[in-house]
């Protein structure tokens, strides 16, 4: 091996533990209680900090099963059903039959649910103006654009060693 590719290589992988904890420091951010409580607060809406991302996974994901939705959240099943009944019975989201099967069961979200998204979409537009205040608007785009990348990447599952 050239010592050049090693220099590229090793270059690579101070690349990837880089990302992996930038990704690490971000979930962590965005998976603290607090967070979501001070979100819910500067939308004005009244909602069980518990419910919050399964809502908004809902909305954005949905129509979604629960097994999907709770694969996603990283939780348990029989949490995640208990709680899409709860949103259900405060009218946020509705549950429907699949259109290919209908033994499975989906969560969407109702006009009441959107409404609540909506506000909730604003308080987090508000917060993300403070944050990137003093970023250039092509920084900005470029993030997007990459995240978008790394996302689609991501969905497709490499196989490991690969």
């Amino acid at each position: 091996m050239s010592s050049k590719k090693s220099v590229q290589d090793a270059r690579m992988s101070e690349q990837l533990k880089a990302l992996h904890g930038a990704l690490i420091s971000i979930v962590s951010a965005m998976n603290r209680p607090q967070r979501d409580e001070k979100l819910i607060e500067a939308a004005g809406i009244r909602l069980d900090r518990a419910l919050f991302p399964l809502l908004i996974g809902i909305e954005r994901l949905g129509p979604i099963g629960v097994m999907d939705l709770a694969d996603r959240a990283g939780r348990d099943y029989t949490t995640v059903s208990r709680q899409v009944a709860k949103l259900e019975s405060l009218g946020l989201v509705k549950r429907q039959e699949n259109a290919v099967d209908r033994r499975v069961r989906e969560a969407v979200i109702s006009p009441k649910g959107k409404a609540m998204t909506v506000r909730i979409d604003a308080a987090r537009e508000r917060i993300g103006r403070v944050i990137f205040s003093t970023w250039a608007k092509e920084d900005i785009e470029d993030l997007v654009r990459l995240m978008q990348m790394f996302a689609v990447a991501l969905e497709e599952e490499p196989p490991v060693g690969s």
